[in-house]
């Protein structure tokens, strides 16, 4: 029977158990995003949890796609020496090791990012106003399109089992994806098709140069109404997944990372992840949004919710103890 110890194969590696590690931004890079000792010891912390698979939080890809400014960065070789570090860290624990890539896109601070572009020059919606970004030229599409994929071949050199690309919470790729944020006319824009584009281009290069597994989080769904729906997001998924993805992280959309008004309780993101595995695409899919206990995990994998269980703040609290209470009931079980 399913649960959360099962292990999962997935892109030629064995997960010991369904639980994953997501990205969650620590601010413990330098400012010029290298790798700090304090970021190496935060994921050694994060893979005490026990987790089969822990991710590095979101890292830039680009110098014009920063974000924070202590955000990692793996836009130039020389941050591989670092990235190779927390991987190390994160095998050492016996977890699998990802590593999500970003642009930010629109959404940033100018003071933080001077050269803020987006698909079609559009403010990005968030609670806090955002400056207007500049409309992207094809030749800035296609340099996103090579600065990812040039970090992924730096994500594989660092030691790494999976990339993530992050195309949610309103970043980068997310605003390529959604009509709120692109409304471009070339091969970028207009169809569903052309703005899934640039991400299947990207996941295929990335498939040709690396051995790495590749991961996507996505939108289960923008939740605007002019945005990114559910049924897109089930054909989007079929074109990523057609281009060698191996999992999909099912997250929230173009508004950034919040929790539904009417949803209350643990897993408020899982919706988007059931409707999708409903849809039989036959692929692991990771569900989030606050869970916390083994009761909802082995509730959610019982009722064929989501195949993987992101769990973030639990585990960012105390990954010791989180660890004591996943194995509880389960004294048997070492991880």
């Amino acid at each position: 029977m399913l649960n959360r110890f099962s292990p999962l194969t997935v892109a030629y590696h064995i997960l010991k158990n369904r639980l994953v590690v997501p990205p969650m931004a620590s601010q413990n890079a330098d400012t010029q995003g290298f790798a700090t000792q304090a970021s190496i010891d935060h994921y050694a912390n994060l893979a005490q949890s026990g987790a089969g698979l822990v991710m590095v939080e979101y890292s830039f890809v680009h110098k014009s796609g920063r974000s924070e400014t202590n955000q990692l960065g793996a836009d130039r070789d020389e941050h591989i020496e670092g990235m190779t570090r927390i991987a190390n860290v994160i095998h050492t624990a016996g977890a699998k090791a990802g590593f999500q890539l970003t642009h930010c896109g629109g959404k940033a601070r100018l003071d933080i990012c001077p050269d803020l572009m987006g698909p079609s020059g559009i403010t990005v919606p968030a609670y806090d106003r955002l400056p207007k970004p500049k409309a992207m030229s094809l030749d800035d599409m296609l340099m996103w399109k090579e600065s990812f994929i040039a970090a992924a071949n730096r994500v594989a050199k660092a030691g790494f089992d999976f990339v993530e690309l992050h195309c949610a919470h309103g970043y980068g790729l997310n605003q390529v994806l959604s009509p709120v944020t692109n409304q471009r006319t070339d091969s970028y824009g207009g169809s569903l098709e052309n703005r899934t584009r640039l991400i299947v281009e990207i996941i295929e290069a990335i498939k040709a140069d690396t051995d790495l597994g590749i991961m996507v989080r996505i939108p289960g769904q923008d939740l605007y109404p002019e945005g990114l729906s559910q049924e897109d997001m089930t054909q989007v998924s079929k074109w990523l997944i057609e281009a060698g993805v191996n999992i999909i992280d099912v997250s929230s959309g173009i508004g950034g990372w919040n929790r539904p008004k009417d949803r209350r309780g643990e897993g408020y993101l899982v919706p988007e992840s059931s409707y999708l595995k409903k849809q039989n695409l036959n692929i692991p899919i990771i569900g989030v949004g606050g869970i916390e206990s083994v009761d909802y995990m082995e509730t959610a994998l019982a009722e064929n919710a989501l195949d993987l269980i992101a769990v973030g703040r639990a585990i960012l609290k105390d990954p010791r103890e989180f660890q004591r209470s996943f194995l509880l009931a389960f004294p048997h079980h070492r991880t």
